[in-house]
């Protein structure tokens, strides 16, 4: 049986993983296959401040499944995060080796985004099963949102760049449906809104640092 010591060396590891470690990929990255396209500096800048984003979303995801995951008392719900969790590490992967090919930079904040998100995830946690479910079902769902709003602000012949958002916008909607199917109770609409309105907060920032 693991002890409050054992299970604090486990998330601070799980922590250190995700804000320091190279992240590995088991399918391979979307559009790996695919020459780059003709970029201005312009464009290559801005997909790669989207990228960015995309990766601090991450970060921000392996933080809120893993407060969920120590605040639910269901195996069913807990297998479910862990999985949803694994894919989103192959999220990570790919946005930070895009990021890189772009000539970019991860964002300075992560540290930041990744410790508000491991207090929210673990608070979601403890209203209940059906909460902690509602909660990861609209975050996907608002996660959806935003990577199609960044299909259709990334160049149109960023074939490589736009494979990657594809696949994670299809990852993240499976994510939801799943959440739904265990019994995701809806979240209330003042609560939808501080959820997007923080998501702002944290794609604007990491945008720029």
């Amino acid at each position: 049986m693991f002890t409050t010591i054992d299970k604090f060396i486990v998330e601070f590891d799980k922590a250190l993983r995700t804000l320091a470690a190279t992240p590995a990929s088991a399918r391979p990255t979307p559009g790996a296959t695919v020459a780059d396209a003709e970029l201005s500096d312009a464009e290559k800048r801005h997909a790669a401040a989207l990228m960015r984003v995309n990766h601090c979303g991450e970060v921000c995801a392996q933080a809120l499944y893993q407060g969920q995951a120590l605040s639910c008392d269901d195996a069913t719900v807990t297998q479910a995060l862990s999985l949803a969790a694994r894919e989103e590490t192959e999220h990570l992967a790919w946005t930070a080796q895009r990021v890189a090919e772009l000539g970019g930079r991860l964002s300075l904040l992560n540290p930041l985004w990744y410790a508000g998100s491991l207090a929210l995830g673990y608070a979601a946690g403890r209203f209940g099963t059906r909460w902690n479910l509602g909660f990861l079902a609209e975050t996907e769902r608002q996660v959806e949102a935003h990577l199609q709003r960044h299909l259709e602000r990334l160049a149109p012949q960023d074939v490589k760049t736009r494979a990657i958002v594809e696949q994670m916008k299809s990852d993240e909607a499976a994510h939801a449906r799943t959440a739904y199917a265990l019994g995701a109770s809806e979240l209330p609409e003042p609560v939808k809104r501080a959820m997007r309105l923080s998501s702002r907060l944290m794609t604007q920032a990491s945008y720029w640092v």
